[in-house]
């Protein structure tokens, strides 16, 4: 049964993020809200919970993962980018984005794209993101919590719990969250391609 973390959006109180981080740190599951959607959660090396997202949502090998990390210098170890890329990356961070970029060798390789050996990161806009990647110190490697049944993700915390109570360790609830996954934004070839139209404005990368 998933225990159920009631965190204030604004303020989260230290001794549930560091309860729901312990449940991470040992190989935990969980849901937890962003600037976009709930999202599914876990420790970048933990091979037995990417393995619970894919039965969860029923994803193929060809699915690729997010990294959610804390911030810029976070982000940094795990991708590569030119002064340009830079600029326009960092310009639009925090916030609704995931950008597809090369990997650097620190990268999971589970995480990578097999031939063209990119990784999707993205740094949310969130303050339980914020602070639930503050204490881990490392990134939560992520997915959108669309079940396979649905046409959209489910947006409140007690629905998300009476849906995945056996499958998942802990849920995250910090108010209603929102349908609209994230805008993917690749630029893996040096120049702005637009994957996926969501959260985040696309014209700035026009």
């Amino acid at each position: 049964m998933a225990r159920y973390f009631d965190v204030h959006p604004e303020n989260p109180q230290r001794r549930l993020i560091d309860q729901v981080v312990g449940i991470v740190r040992d190989g935990g599951l969980i849901v937890y809200p962003t600037d976009s959607c709930f999202a599914l959660g876990c420790r970048p090396g933990d091979s037995a919970g990417v393995e619970r997202i894919r039965t969860i949502r029923r994803l193929d090998d060809r699915h690729h993962f997010t990294l959610v990390c804390r911030d810029f210098a976070q982000l940094g170890q795990f991708a590569r980018m030119d002064n340009t890329v830079f600029r326009a990356v960092r310009a639009a961070t925090p916030g609704s984005y995931t950008f597809i970029l090369p990997a650097t060798k620190e990268a999971p390789r589970r995480l990578l794209h097999p031939k063209r050996k990119t990784i999707g990161v993205r740094i949310p806009d969130h303050p339980v993101v914020q602070a639930l990647l503050a204490e881990l110190d490392e990134p939560l490697l992520s997915s959108t919590l669309l079940l396979p049944d649905q046409e959209e993700p489910l947006t409140q915390g007690w629905e998300v719990k009476e849906r995945l109570d056996h499958v998942v360790d802990a849920v995250v609830d910090s108010g209603d969250c929102g349908t609209v996954p994230t805008t993917v934004v690749d630029f893996s070839e040096g120049e702005a391609e637009i994957v996926r139209h969501g959260a985040g404005d696309p014209a700035r990368f026009a």
